[in-house]
C-alpha cells in the first residue's frame, strides 16, 4: 500500500493466554491429548450454572425489553443498584452517571487506554495481566511500564519501586492495580492500597483497580475496594460478572468512576469514554437487565461463599502438591482462581527437555525452540509435547521471573489432582534432565 496503515502499537497486541493454544492445537492435530490450563473460563472447565441463576436469565429473556437497546451508559436500574453498593461501603460516593457499561472488561480496557493521549502512560504491575499490558503498550507505542510485585512477599506491590518509577518518569499519569490479582492470586491488604493512594495523591495521578475477582477471595484474605480507600484521588474501578456468576460469554463489564468532579481533566476524559460508547449506541442489554435480580437475590451471598470455599480447597490442594517440588517456589493464592509457580534463579537452561515419543511433535517442537523464546516458554512447550498440559509461561505476563500459571477450574476432582501431580512430576523431570 502507498501508505502504511498499521498502528505503531500493533506489535504490542499479544495475548499468550490464547496464543499458546495455537501451539497446543497443532500438537493435538499430531495426536497429543491436551489438558487446557491456560484460560480462566469456569464454564469451559465444567462448572454448572446454578439453576436459580439460569431461571433468572430465562425470566428476563422472556421480557421483550431485554432484546432492545438500553441507555448508552448502561441500564439505568442496574447502574442505580451498583452505585448503591459502592456508596454503602463508605468512602468515595458515586451516582449512576459515574458508571459506564462495556461489552466485557476487554472492551473496557481497550477503551480506557485508547481514549488517552499517547504520551500519557499508566504504570502497571509485573506480572501483568496481558489485556492491560498489551492495551497500554499498544496505545503508547512503547513497551508497557511496570512496577515490581515481590514473589518473596506474597506478590505484593513494591511501594518504593512504584514511587521511584513515578517520581522519575513524568509521562506516568496513573497507576494500575489488580486485586485480587491475576496471575498471582494475591490480594492486596489495606496498607498497600493506602500506600499507592498516597503516591497517587502526592504526584497528582489517577488510579485504576481491576476488581473483577473481588468476590472470589479465601484463605483469610479480606477485600478492600478502591472506593473505600481512595479519598479524593480520581479513580476507575473495573467490575464484571464473567467470573462470579460465572458468565464469561455474557461479555458484560463496567467501570465505576470515582471523584470525577475533583479534576477537570479527569472529568473530560470520562466524558470522552461516554461519548465513545454513544457512537456504539450501547453495550449488550440482556446481562445488564439480569444483574439487579441476581445481586439482590437472597441466594446470591451463599452462591459467592460456596464458590470461594471451592477455590480455597483447590488452591490449598495445588499448593500442597507443588510446594514439595525442588527448584520452584509458589505463594498460596488468596483470591481469583490461578496458581503461579516460579522457577528458582538459574534453574532453567536451554539443554533441558522431557521425554517425547511422537516424531511429528518432536520435529515441530524443534522448530519452536529455534524461535528464541524465554526459558519458561521452552518448559511450557515441552510440557504440552510430553505431558499434554497447557500452561501459560510467566514471562508472558511482562515478568522477569521464569515460571508458569495454571488454573483452579477443573471440576473433575480426580482429573484436577492428577493434573497437578503430573505438573509436579514434569517440573522435577525437566529440572533434572
Amino acid at each position: 500500500m502507498r501508505r502504511n496503515i498499521v498502528h505503531p502499537g500493533a506489535d504490542s497486541l499479544t495475548y499468550e493466554i490464547r496464543s499458546i493454544v495455537a501451539v497446543g492445537k497443532k500438537m493435538c492435530d499430531m495426536g497429543q491429548e491436551m489438558v487446557w490450563e491456560n484460560i480462566g473460563d469456569p464454564v469451559a472447565k465444567g462448572e454448572n450454572i446454578d439453576p436459580w441463576i439460569k431461571e433468572t436469565v430465562h425470566d428476563v429473556l422472556d421480557n421483550c425489553k431485554s432484546w432492545a437497546y438500553c441507555d448508552s451508559q448502561g441500564e439505568l436500574a442496574t447502574r442505580e443498584i451498583l452505585a448503591d453498593f459502592v456508596n454503602q461501603r463508605g468512602g468515595a460516593q458515586i451516582s449512576p452517571e459515574d458508571i459506564l457499561f462495556f461489552n466485557g472488561l476487554g472492551d473496557a480496557i481497550s477503551k480506557i487506554f485508547s481514549g488517552m493521549r499517547r504520551e500519557a502512560r499508566i504504570l502497571g504491575p509485573s506480572p501483568a495481566y496481558s489485556t492491560h499490558s498489551s492495551g497500554e503498550a499498544a496505545h503508547s507505542g512503547y513497551e508497557h511500564l511496570t512496577y515490581r510485585c515481590d514473589p518473596s512477599n506474597n506478590w505484593l506491590p513494591d511501594l518504593q519501586d512504584i514511587r521511584n518509577k513515578v517520581q522519575y518518569n513524568d509521562t506516568i499519569a496513573g497507576i494500575l492495580l489488580i486485586s485480587p490479582n491475576n496471575p498471582t492470586g494475591s490480594v492486596y491488604p489495606r496498607e498497600i492500597l493506602e500506600g499507592v493512594v498516597e503516591i497517587a495523591r502526592e504526584f497528582d495521578l489517577m488510579l485504576i483497580n481491576d476488581e473483577i475477582y473481588s468476590h472470589i477471595i479465601y484463605n483469610g484474605a479480606e477485600t478492600f475496594h478502591l472506593s473505600e480507600i481512595i479519598g479524593d484521588v480520581p479513580g476507575i474501578i473495573l467490575r464484571g460478572i464473567s467470573k462470579e456468576l460465572p458468565w464469561p460469554g455474557s461479555r458484560c463489564g463496567w467501570i465505576e468512576v470515582l471523584n470525577k468532579d475533583k479534576d477537570p481533566i479527569f472529568s473530560r476524559y470520562f466524558k470522552s469514554l461516554v461519548d465513545s460508547k454513544m457512537l456504539e449506541v450501547c453495550s449488550t442489554s440482556l446481562p445488564q437487565a439480569v444483574i439487579p435480580r441476581i445481586y439482590k437475590d437472597e441466594r446470591f451471598p451463599a452462591h459467592l461463599e460456596r464458590r470461594a470455599k471451592m477455590f480455597e480447597q483447590r488452591a490449598n490442594e495445588a499448593y500442597d502438591i507443588l510446594s514439595q517440588v525442588d527448584g520452584v517456589s509458589l505463594v498460596k493464592p488468596q483470591g481469583a482462581f490461578y496458581v503461579t509457580v516460579v522457577f528458582n534463579d538459574n534453574a532453567l537452561h536451554n539443554k533441558q527437555s522431557l521425554p517425547l515419543d511422537n516424531r511429528e511433535i518432536t520435529h515441530y517442537l524443534q522448530g519452536l525452540l529455534q524461535s528464541g523464546k524465554n526459558h519458561d516458554h521452552r518448559f511450557a512447550y515441552y510440557l504440552m509435547a510430553s505431558f499434554g498440559i497447557c500452561v501459560v509461561p510467566l514471562s508472558s505476563f511482562c515478568c522477569k521471573h521464569m515460571g508458569f500459571r495454571f488454573t483452579l477450574l477443573e471440576m473433575d476432582d480426580k482429573k484436577r489432582v492428577d493434573t497437578y501431580k503430573r505438573i509436579a512430576q514434569a517440573v522435577t523431570l525437566y529440572l533434572n534432565s
